[in-house]
This record gives structure tokens, C-alpha cells and sequence, in this order.
């Protein structure tokens, strides 16, 4: 089979591989779509944090089942599904908590492990699931919009807050439409005026502000004077990581999405003044993927518009220097595989 690895930082390359048996329990999935994601540009930059070289990429996938082992339900063959690539242990204290999305012994397909930048992928049947009324993009998308969609449940957002995103891709825009299903109104910072734009016309933010604007000055007067109720950090920049909590009010919570190599800082008197809560974000459980379906299924929560580029599997290791490359204009880039390019 066709496999894209990236050998490291910079490097990516189209090999052969042979096709490997499936282990019990799991399930070979044709790739038909793999959603690039930050990590994937951050690991082929060589700034992702819990990261080995070489490395097949890809997490964010959706398929079509075309062999099982023979402990698994056969009926499973011939289902368009998505992955969920967060293997847990099951035994750590965390995921005996329902917590499985920080296991102790987390790993990730595409970041720990090989991924799903390939025809094919061998996958533990419990990851997959089928959603026959969603397209192969919209699956693809599931996963980001999930880690969003974590975010908004950790910091119990609720109907009438004023919730302020800073950062505006993907995964921003995910904790923008699952606030806006909880009847948030919803500000969209970012330094990329189509991508407030987008936000804006098309998937419903309440205010958009560029990062140069007076931003707490624009909040105060959006919230009656009083600075944000919930602020979400979705931009992987420390810089702006720091700077979101002048965002948050008092008894304001504050959660950071983004994960970097770099320490974040902030005033401890303004901190306790406030009496902020911090949260940290991490990926998604099983109850996320299931609301963003379910949210996707009735229609309020959108995937499409946020798909710009397009590639096939033989083309990505031209095209991802180019994606990577400042000024693309990639908001979330699409690698295709048609039935010809897929293996069973």
C-alpha cells in the first residue's frame, strides 16, 4: 500500500508498504479522506510537543470498513465511518473517571503512533464509528470539531454568556458553533480578516475583531462593561496565550486548547482579583464526537465552509511545504482518495 511519512522535520515522502495483518480486534479502513490539522503542520515544522520521527501523520479520518478480524462483527464491512484516535489504556485513573481523552498512557494515531496518511489503516474496531447520513468530508471533520466541542463542555459555557474565541481556525471555530448551540453569544479574534470574515457571514459569531484591535475595549462594550465570561485560546501562539487573560472577567474562566513548547504566563494578583478559572483542554471523548454528529445531523454545526485546499495522497508531500508556507491561505486542507487509490 501507498504510505506518505513524514522521515523529519520538513520532510515527507510517498513509500511502499506492505499491508499488515489485522491484530484481534480491528478493523481495516480505506482511507477515502484525512483532514490536515494543526498538529499535523506543527509535526512536519518540527514544533510538536510528544513527538517521534519518522512518522505517517493523519488523525482526523474517515473511511470505509473493508476487512475485520474474525473476533469482530463482520456486519461492520462496507460502513462509511470516522475514527476516534485516541487510544486509551482503560485502566488509568483517569479513564476509570470517564476521561479517557487524558489518559496516563495516551496514544494518538497519526502523533504516537503510525496514522492514517495511507490507503489503508489497521484500527481497533471500538475507534470507529458509522454515521451513514454524514458525507466522507463531514466525517473527516468530526474530529476537530469534537476538540472544540470538549472545550465548550469543560467550561460549562451556558445560554446568554459572552464567549470570546481567540483564533479562528478550525478548531475555533468548532468551540464557535458548539457556544453558539448553547446560546452563547460568541467574539471571534484572529489576525486573518477572510477568516473573521467567514466567521462573521457564514457561521454566525456575534462580533469579530481583528488581534490589533482594542480588543478589551471592544468586549466591554459588547458586555454591558464587564470583560468576557468564558475566553477560549485556539491559536497555538504563546504570545497570544498570555494575552487572553486580560480577556476574561471576574469569575471568568479561561481555557487553552492550544498545546506549545513554551511556558505561559500571567499576573497572580490579577488572576486572584478576578478569581479566574484556568482550564486546560485535551482532545475529546466519545460524548464530544457524538454531540458534533449529532449537531452536524440537524445542521447547526457547518463543516464545509471551513475547506479551502485539496490534494490527493500521491500529491501531499508536494503540496504540504505549500500548505505550511505563511500567507497560504489554508483554513483546513483535504486529502482525497478515490476508490482507485484505496486498497483493501
Amino acid at each position: 500500500m501507498q504510505v506518505v511519512v513524514c522521515s523529519r522535520p520538513g520532510e515527507m515522502a510517498l513509500v511502499e508498504r506492505p499491508t499488515p495483518p489485522l491484530a484481534p480486534g480491528e478493523a481495516r479502513v480505506a482511507i477515502r479522506r484525512i483532514g490536515i490539522c494543526g498538529t499535523d503542520i506543527h509535526a512536519f515544522g518540527g514544533n510538536q510537543p510528544y513527538f517521534e520521527y519518522p512518522r505517517v501523520l493523519g488523525h482526523e479520518l474517515a473511511g470505509e470498513v473493508v476487512a475485520v478480524a474474525e473476533d469482530v462483527d463482520p456486519a461492520l464491512v462496507g460502513h462509511a465511518v470516522y475514527v476516534i484516535p485516541y487510544l486509551h489504556c482503560g485502566e488509568c485513573r483517569a479513564c476509570r473517571q470517564g476521561r479517557t481523552n487524558c489518559c496516563q498512557a495516551l496514544q494518538v494515531i497519526g502523533v504516537h503512533r503510525d496514522g492514517g496518511m495511507a490507503q489503508t489503516l489497521n484500527v481497533p474496531a471500538s475507534h470507529l464509528v458509522a454515521v451513514p447520513t454524514l458525507s466522507a468530508e463531514a466525517l473527516a471533520l468530526v474530529e476537530c470539531q469534537a476538540i472544540g466541542a470538549h472545550a465548550v463542555r469543560r467550561a460549562q459555557v451556558a445560554a446568554d454568556e459572552l464567549v470570546v474565541v481567540v483564533g479562528a481556525g478550525p478548531i475555533g471555530i468548532g468551540v464557535l458553533q458548539v457556544a453558539k448551540s448553547c446560546g452563547a453569544r460568541v467574539a471571534m479574534i484572529d489576525t486573518n480578516r477572510d477568516r473573521l470574515a467567514l466567521c462573521r457571514d457564514a457561521l454566525g459569531a456575534d462580533a469579530t475583531w481583528h488581534a490589533d484591535d482594542d480588543v478589551v475595549a471592544r468586549i466591554e462594550a459588547l458586555n454591558d462593561g464587564a470583560l468576557a465570561d468564558v475566553v477560549f485560546d485556539a491559536t497555538g501562539n504563546p504570545a497570544a496565550m498570555n494575552r487572553g487573560f486580560d480577556f476574561a472577567g471576574h469569575g471568568g474562566r479561561y481555557v487553552l486548547v492550544s498545546v506549545v513548547k513554551a511556558e505561559i504566563r500571567f499576573s497572580d494578583p490579577d488572576f486572584h482579583k478576578k478569581e479566574l478559572t484556568l482550564l486546560g483542554s485535551r482532545n475529546a471523548t466519545r460524548e464530544d464526537f457524538e454531540h458534533v454528529t449529532q449537531l452536524m445531523a440537524e445542521g447547526r454545526l457547518q463543516t464545509a465552509p471551513l475547506i479551502t485546499h485539496r490534494a490527493t495522497l500521491t500529491a501531499l508531500p508536494e503540496r504540504m511545504p505549500v500548505w505550511c508556507a505563511p500567507g497560504s491561505g489554508v483554513l483546513k486542507a483535504m486529502v482525497t482518495l478515490d476508490d482507485a487509490e484505496a486498497e483493501a
